[in-house]
């Protein structure tokens, strides 16, 4: 594990980075300097060549238990402008990061927490998760990505009626609406699955994978024809790379492909 941050632990095993954020005496809690070793974090290693990147929380409460609301009492509007833009810089770099991330929440994913998460791929989760956006119920709103994250994720009326109501919601019902994608019942055989799924992805083309991912995203963002427009040239020049060219003849001539990621 490095030494560089002071509330992060990475590490990189078998081509997998695990990315833990160590701050388990506060569950985890945001504040501006661990989205600040997030955001620097992320700017050095979104190109490293890894098969992907699980994200998780020290021990076993929580993933991230939400922002440190101590911090924000007496924030001017400018300043509070500034963490949420900090926090949503960080959301956006997971989310464009070239390889595949996974949430592997475990305990609490609240507030920043949750949003920290909808920010990945897609999230994994212990049976004991709970997720939450209760901002409202502090005199705030979501100010990471949330409103606008889980809306595209779960719909709007959905989104709405928990953000509304500042509500939990266990991992049943997070499975349930499609917020998580699997649950299991210890941390330990959470991280077990997602490190199953991430080898599971790289047995494809990391950079079809890569291509897709950013396809994904920027249709979601968009109208139907716009999405249609963006896959189409994203098509076309995966024509161009190794990996379509070591896969489609790998087809025809009836053997596993070796995919470089080029």
């Amino acid at each position: 594990m490095t030494n560089k941050y002071k509330y992060l632990d990475y590490k990189v095993e078998d081509g997998i980075g695990f990315l833990t954020l160590n701050r388990e005496d506060k569950l985890n809690a945001l504040n501006s300097d661990v989205l600040n070793e997030l955001r620097d974090f992320l700017e050095e290693n979104c190109k490293e060549n890894i098969k992907g990147l699980i994200l998780t929380g020290q021990g076993d409460k929580a993933f991230i238990a939400g922002a440190d609301i101590k911090e924000m009492i007496g924030l001017s509007e400018e300043e509070a402008t500034d963490l949420s833009y900090l926090g949503q810089q960080v959301t956006f770099m997971f989310e464009e990061i070239r390889f595949p991330v996974i949430a592997a929440v475990n305990g609490f994913a609240l507030g920043g927490g949750c949003e920290m998460a909808l920010a990945c791929d897609f999230i994994m989760s212990t049976d004991t998760a709970v997720f939450g956006l209760p901002e409202v119920s502090l005199g705030l709103i979501p100010g990471f990505g949330g409103t606008q994250r889980l809306a595209k994720i779960i719909g709007r009326n959905r989104a709405k009626e928990i953000i509304y109501t500042g509500r939990m919601i266990k991992a049943d019902e997070a499975l349930e609406l499609g917020l998580t994608v699997a649950s299991f019942e210890s941390k330990e055989v959470l991280m077990n699955e997602c490190v199953k799924m991430i080898n599971k992805i790289a047995r494809n083309s990391l950079h079809a994978v890569g291509v897709a991912k950013f396809t994904i995203n920027r249709g979601v963002d968009i109208n139907l024809e716009e999405g249609l427009r963006v896959e189409r040239e994203m098509f076309g020049k995966v024509f161009e790379s190794q990996d379509m060219k070591e896969g489609t003849t790998a087809f025809i001539e009836k053997r596993k492909p070796v995919f470089t990621g080029e």
